[in-house]
């Protein structure tokens, strides 16, 4: 069965990911990513962009700083509420964070945890230091805000933080989009951008970081009209795994079913997040949605589901979709004393807007997910076949010549489709080995120039899930190329070869 460590090795090997620092020790909690790594996760951005964003008419987009006051993290209460439990050892002073610790000795998934719970489960199971066997100390909340100081002068005035999520900035700069965007209700505001937090205990390679990104959308509803969402009936019979805070095991549904124990506006949102997964290759066993329970409810929000993945190490999220209520609004209208509620032309009154859905991800969590879904070692041919979407593979073709005497000609389709895809050109070892690398990194699609293709003016393509290959005019090369990249049937775009 494939391991977090294996994906890890992997995607240092191939140039995607590379601890952060390596040459000094390396610094935990931090990753680099690499040739590879940086056009998968320009990808996975862009995709969503162009999904949730330009491709919608009630989605804009921000780009807030990654710096911000401290006022703006008292409001939302970051400052005294955001934090995790720790544990030190008494006798090496080793710290843990409390949940992970119990979730590791006991082998009991924990969810949301109180600070007495913990001290009886330490009791009860008799856990100690996981290095030295020593005692641990009484339990203690450690806030994960990076604080800084921005200014010459180290003092409380010029304390700042580095945000640990985005949606603060989508909602300090609520008036001056609605100001300038012209937007009536029901409208979205989406951000992607980097995020920090102090883990206690960076862990599973990607999925927990100190430092990721995030793609986050706010969409703000009158909160008269939770269950009044247009688009609703474009998704109603959407399929998805659902797991429910009444079920053991999760079960198929329809995104209907899900108005039961949510809003329509919050269901609806959940089908679009799902659908972006499945249409870009995760496989349908591997996704579902998790309900959550009350009392893992964050104080701000009144429902919660996440969209779970089955990674080697169990079912985790790599999705969050909360129904914040007015809670953020209200909050910096409250420290700000800023007006931030709007008109509604509809009911003719002024409302604070309603968050009915929170769609949020980290890009690093998808990128891994996507990553060990299309992770494949293929015993026939005895090497690793990735098999990302063509819209996510970070190469998308590969240029060979058959033998060096074809290099020139070979060498001149390369540079005239470099212009529109991202390519390769390899002349390197045998034609089998040159497809073995191509498939090891997720290169859909090779292309190799023969002695034939001389006298046809054609070209040979090389699918990389199924190894067919189909014959094509150079002339509509890029064509072709555009066609299969965007998901056409690969024997409708030119001649089988068999």
């Amino acid at each position: 069965m494939l391991s977090i460590d294996q994906i890890a090795t992997f995607c240092k090997k191939k140039g995607f990911v590379y601890p952060n620092s390596e040459i000094y020790g390396g610094l935990g909690g931090f990753f680099d990513y690499g040739p590879l790594g940086v056009e998968l996760k320009n990808n996975i951005k862009a995709e969503w962009w162009k999904t949730f964003v330009q491709q919608r008419e009630d989605v804009v987009g921000v780009d807030g700083a990654i710096i911000t006051k401290a006022d703006v993290w008292q409001a939302s209460g970051h400052v005294t509420s955001f934090t995790d439990f720790i544990l030190e050892c008494k006798k090496c002073k080793e710290k843990y964070r409390a949940d992970h610790l119990i979730e590791d000795v006991t082998g009991i998934a924990i969810d949301s945890i109180t600070e007495e719970e913990i001290t009886k489960l330490i009791s009860k199971h008799k856990i100690v230091c996981k290095k030295c066997r020593g005692e641990l100390a009484t339990v203690k909340k450690f806030n994960l805000m990076f604080k800084t100081n921005v200014g010459p002068l180290d003092d409380e005035k010029s304390v700042a933080y580095l945000r640990p999520e985005t949606a603060q900035l989508i909602f300090i700069n609520f008036k001056a989009v609605t100001d300038t965007a012209r937007l009536k209700l029901p409208f979205g505001i989406a951000q992607i951008g980097k995020a920090f937090r102090n883990e206690i205990s960076p862990r599973d390679f990607l999925f927990r970081t100190r430092e990721f990104e995030q793609m986050e959308i706010e969409y703000f509803v009158n909160p008269t009209k939770l269950d009044e969402c247009p688009y609703f009936e474009e998704v109603e019979n959407f399929k998805i795994n659902l797991l429910t805070t009444k079920d053991k095991n999760h079960k198929e549904v329809k995104i209907k079913d899900l108005t039961k124990i949510t809003t329509k506006w919050h269901a609806y949102w959940l089908a679009p997040c799902y659908k972006f997964f499945i249409d870009l290759g995760i496989k349908k066993e591997n996704l579902r949605i998790r309900e959550h329970a009350k009392e893992e409810l964050a104080h701000y929000a009144s429902a919660c589901f996440d969209i779970e993945y089955n990674f080697p190490f169990g079912w985790k999220e790599i999705h969050g979709n909360a129904d914040r209520k007015q809670f953020d609004l209200q909050q910096h209208i409250k420290f700000s004393k800023q007006d931030l509620s709007l008109f509604d032309e509809e009911t003719k009154a002024r409302v604070v807007p309603y968050v009915a859905s929170e769609p949020s991800q980290g890009v690093d969590r998808a990128f891994l997910a996507f990553l060990v879904d299309a992770y494949n070692e293929d015993n026939k041919r005895g090497n690793i076949v990735l098999k990302l979407h063509p819209r996510l593979a970070p190469v998308k073709v590969g240029v060979f010549p058959l033998v060096n005497k074809l290099d020139k000609q070979a060498y001149k389709i390369f540079r005239e489709i470099k212009n529109e895809f991202n390519c390769i050109f390899d002349r390197a070892g045998s034609i089998g080995r040159r497809y073995a690398r191509a498939d090891e990194v997720g290169i859909p699609f090779s292309i190799t120039i023969d002695f034939d293709s001389i006298k046809k003016k054609d070209v040979t393509i090389r699918n990389r899930d199924n190894t067919k290959q189909i014959r094509v005019k150079i002339k509509d090369l890029k064509g072709v190329v555009t066609r299969l990249i965007e998901g056409e049937k690969f024997e409708k775009c030119g001649k089988s070869i068999k």
